[in-house]
């Protein structure tokens, strides 16, 4: 990662406290977070020109469309725009259906902050 950028971080998270814990795992870094509540808000905020994202974390359940539709829509326009997949419901095959539709890369919650951060990191390091 650049030293001293600030990174632009969008969480798409419907669960308030869900999003709380995500924001606690950034505040000792540099980042710009937003956050969407649903699909549609999703691909809306990730695709503005105007505040480009340079990752998405991406919940899988949400409203309006799940997160698989949003990160296939977001990656149809901006196939490098890496995309963190989070699901509270792993199941088998979950992994690999978030890889399918796009993600670059998928964690189960409860989610670590170490594992959390250094997925993060990595992927902005190569974006």
């Amino acid at each position: 990662m650049e030293e001293g950028k600030k990174w632009n971080i969008l969480i798409v998270e419907d669960e308030d406290i869900n999003y709380k814990l995500l924001e606690a795992f950034f505040r000792e870094k540099v980042y710009g977070l937003k956050r969407a509540k649903n699909g549609p808000d999703a691909v809306k905020m990730a695709l503005d020109a105007d505040h480009r994202s340079d990752l998405v974390v991406m919940d899988i359940k949400i409203h309006g469309f799940d997160g698989y539709e949003a990160t296939r829509q977001i990656k149809a326009v901006h196939p490098r725009l890496p995309v963190i997949a989070l699901t509270a419901y792993a199941m088998s095959g979950d992994r690999e259906k978030a890889l399918e539709a796009g993600c670059d890369d998928y964690l189960s919650k409860p989610v670590k902050r170490d594992d959390f951060l250094g997925k993060v990191t990595r992927l902005l390091a190569h974006s």
